[in-house]
Formats: C-alpha cells, structure tokens, sequence
C-alpha cells in the first residue's frame, strides 16, 4: 500500500473557464446550435476599421462634428458637458459637472471627469467619455514611466506635450476629446487645453463643452488673478452651475478640485440644483436692495 504510487485525475485538474467552455460548448452542440466564441483584440494593440484606408473611413463616418454637419455619417457623436479650469495667485481651480448624455438620453449623472493622472497632475474629459478615460490614463502611465527613468516628477509643459504627441498621431481616426491638463511643477501652476487634433496651448483659464459658452461669461466677467482661494472656488463653482442651468446636456453634480504646490485637494461634489436654491435666494436678495 505505501509503495503505490498516488495519481490523481485529470478530470480533478479540470477547473475554472476551460471547463465552463468546453461545456458550454458541448451544450451549444447538443442543442443543434452554432455559438461563436467572443474573440478579443491582441494585447497591445489598437484596432481599427477593416478597410483600405482607415483614416479616409473614419473622416467620413464617425468624425466628431458640431451642429448637423454629422447628418450623413454612420455613426452620431451626441454629447455633452461643461469642464473648465483657471490659474490664479492661490493656486489652479477644476470644476466639471457630471452629467452623461447621448442626445436627449441623461445616460448617466455621476460621471467622474477629473483623471486623477498623480498627486500633482489633473485632466479634465469632454468629448467622447471612452476616449478621454483611455487616452488620460494612459498619459498616467507615461508620466509614471517618465518618473522611474528620470528620477522626478514631469511637468505640466512635458506631460501636456506626451498627450498632444499622441492625438496627433491619431489625427483623423474619429477620436472626440477636449482635455485640460493641469497641475503644480517647480515652474508654478500650468494649464494646457490639448484636443483630438493635437492642438495644445497654454493659458489663464479655459472651458471646455457644449455648457462652455456660459461658463466663459461668468469667467471673462468675475476673473482676476488676485481672488482668494473662497472667491476662487465660489466662481468655479458659479461658473458651472450657469452652465447646466442653461446647457440641457450639462448637470448633475459639480465636482470641484483646488490645486496647490502640495498638490491636489478635492473641494465638494454639489448637487447643482441644490446650487440653484442657494443662488436663487441671492438673487432674490440683490433684486429686493436695488
């Protein structure tokens, strides 16, 4: 007895997702019926269209295009937000709302559009949620990357430049994608609008979205680079509930994130139409002084 040797069954190693697909295959066989299997992309890689010529295909089927310029495409970007940002003496302020929209459908309210790229770095999403999750995630990585190598964080300038770099070599594929990217580096607070086209620029203070009209009225009257960090945060906050009150694809909740040179801090996540409760008792106020 103790001289036989112990084996144990194949049928026992026979566990986990081949088992489950073998018998599922043999359950699709016995039924008669013919069940493909989902085959996933190669790790690593970018799929594009199965034609000739992707870009020329992308361009005249699924470009991100304003007003009805898009009627004769396959495929429709209806979409919607109000993002914006501002550098003052204090620091940089982000403020997003957090509404999903796919035309007149709210997909979704909770929304988290501020990429938190590291502690010291953020990017904002406007355009197509898929493309600026992806594409903002994977500047995380490069940034990471930039940090193992070098032995320092990369700034703003630099990590603004990898994402423009990359749109840019993506120009013409159908990406839909109006970004900030901002953050604190030993040059001060930076803030860089970067889109799908590889347009990058560098200013004071930027609004992006269909809600961005409205947000840069109240921006263009109320800024000043000398605001304290509360009037700051009040005009960001100002700024996006103006915009979802008038922009239908714009709402929810407003997300409001305060950096500094010890990096990032998040502020509130405020319902906006308990903001307009609170405005409206304001205004209200003002009418009945003057």
């Amino acid at each position: 007895m103790f001289g036989s040797s112990l084996t144990i069954g194949s049928d026992i190693l026979d566990i986990g997702s081949q088992k489950f697909d073998r018998q599922s295959d043999e359950r699709a066989i016995g039924s008669g019926a013919m069940i493909p299997r989902l085959a996933l992309g190669e790790p690593g890689r970018f799929e594009v269209p199965n034609v000739a010529d992707p870009a020329h295909f992308c361009r005249n089927n699924f470009a991100s295009a304003c007003g009805n310029s898009d009627q004769g495409q396959t495929v429709k970007f209806a979409k919607g937000t109000t993002t914006l940002a501002f550098k003052f003496n204090g620091g940089i302020i982000v403020s997003v709302d957090s509404r999903s929209t796919m035309g007149a459908y709210i997909a979704s309210g909770t929304v988290k559009k501020v990429i938190e790229i590291n502690p010291f770095l953020l990017g904002t999403m406007a355009g197509g949620a898929a493309d600026c999750s992806f594409w903002e995630r994977n500047l995380g990585m490069q940034c990471r990357m930039y940090e193992l190598r070098n032995k320092k964080r990369i700034t703003v300038a630099s990590a603004s430049k990898l994402l423009a770099n990359t749109m840019s070599s993506y120009r013409g594929y159908g990406l839909s994608m109006g970004t900030m990217i901002t953050g604190w580096d030993e040059t001060g607070p930076q803030l860089y609008y970067v889109d799908d086209d590889g347009t990058r620029l560098h200013g004071r203070y930027f609004s992006v979205g269909s809600g961005s009209t409205y947000a840069y009225g109240v921006l263009d009257t109320y800024y000043k680079p000398d605001l304290t960090v509360e009037e700051a945060i009040d005009l960001g906050k100002r700024a996006i509930y103006h915009a979802c009150h008038r922009d239908a694809m714009s709402g929810s909740i407003n997300n409001l994130y305060h950096v500094t040179k010890d990096g990032w801090v998040k502020i509130h996540a405020i319902d906006v139409n308990d903001m307009h409760y609170e405005y409206l008792e304001d205004k209200k106020n003002a009418m009945s002084s003057s």
